[in-house]
This record gives structure tokens, sequence and C-alpha cells, in this order.
């Protein structure tokens, strides 16, 4: 996915950007705008926010996109559902190093997802960030050590990811797709 208008575009054009369904992220500059998501994505993000903040710890929050994360005055992300440190306390969007970014991966985003997002979310220090393929059912899980993400595990279909990281809880990649 390539910025779709040249900019340079600042943080503060979100502020007046239309309200249109479209997902918008700014990155060095850059306009990034996602269309709306499928079926089987928002049923997944869905999912996975349910279980993420059904094992939540208190003092800790979880959100859904659309919810900024603003790691750097230039850049603005979005990632499908998050996990925030306890120290950010802004009341607009996430400033501090996220606990956990997690991204469903759509056709649309697929490169987006895996190669820029993992590069800005490692150079932000988000210490876990999760990809979740529906086509291939995987949840790929990095985790930060030293600076640089790590690949910690790689799930597939029915295996159970047990993770420590924001905080314990238990990700079956088929059950976030599975329809109701």
């Amino acid at each position: 996915m390539e910025p779709i208008e040249s900019g340079p575009y600042t943080v503060a054009y979100l502020d007046t950007a239309p309200d249109d369904g479209r997902r918008r992220e700014i990155i060095d500059g850059g306009l990034y705008v996602t269309p709306a998501p499928s079926r089987l994505h928002q049923r997944a993000v869905g999912e996975l926010y349910f279980r993420l903040r059904s094992a939540c710890p208190v003092g800790l929050e979880v959100f859904v996109a659309p919810f900024d994360y603003r790691p750097t005055p230039e850049r603005s992300l979005q990632p499908d559902v998050l996990v925030c440190s306890p120290d950010d306390h802004d009341p607009k969007h996430a400033i501090e190093p996220l606990l956990l970014a997690a991204e469903v991966v759509s056709h649309s985003s697929r490169m987006h997802d895996l190669l820029l997002k993992r590069g800005l979310y490692e150079q932000a220090g988000v210490r876990s960030y999760w990809i979740l393929d529906p086509d291939k059912e995987t949840l790929t899980v990095l985790e930060l050590v030293d600076g640089v993400y790590v690949e910690r595990d790689v799930v597939s279909g029915e295996k159970v990811f047990d993770a420590t990281l924001p905080f314990p809880v238990q990700i079956v990649p088929v059950e976030l797709l599975r329809e109701r």
C-alpha cells in the first residue's frame, strides 16, 4: 500500500479529515487510507478484542481501531487491536509504547502490516506485535528483545497460543475466524 497523496501530512490533518469509514494513518508525511474491512476481518478483530478484554487485568486497556497510536508527531497508526501502557493517560490517543499491537491481515494491507508496520512498531518500542492471517489461519507473535522483534511463536488452526505478553491469555487462531 503506497501513500495515496503526496504530503507532507501531519497528524493535525486527522482531526479535520472526513469521517467516511476509511482508516487513515500518517507515516512520516504520507497519508495512507485503507478501505473498509471485510466481514471476516471484522469478525477476527471483534473476537480478538473480546478475548483480550475478558482477560485484561485492572489498569490496562484494550482498544480497537479506529483509535490512534501516535508514537511520534509524524506518525499516527491504527492497529486493529491494541493494549495501552498503564502510563498512557492521553485522553485522545495512545502516545506511550504499546504493550500490544495486533493486525489482522487483509488482501489490501498484507505488505503494509507485514513489513512497514512491523518496522514502525519495532522502532516505537511496542512490546509485542501479533499478526493474524485469516487466509493461513495463523497467528505470528513477535516480542521486543533488546529493541528488535524476535519471533516467539507461530500458531495455526486449532493450536493454542498461551500468551504472557501483554498478560496471560489463550488464543486459538481458528476460533477468531469462525462464524457464531
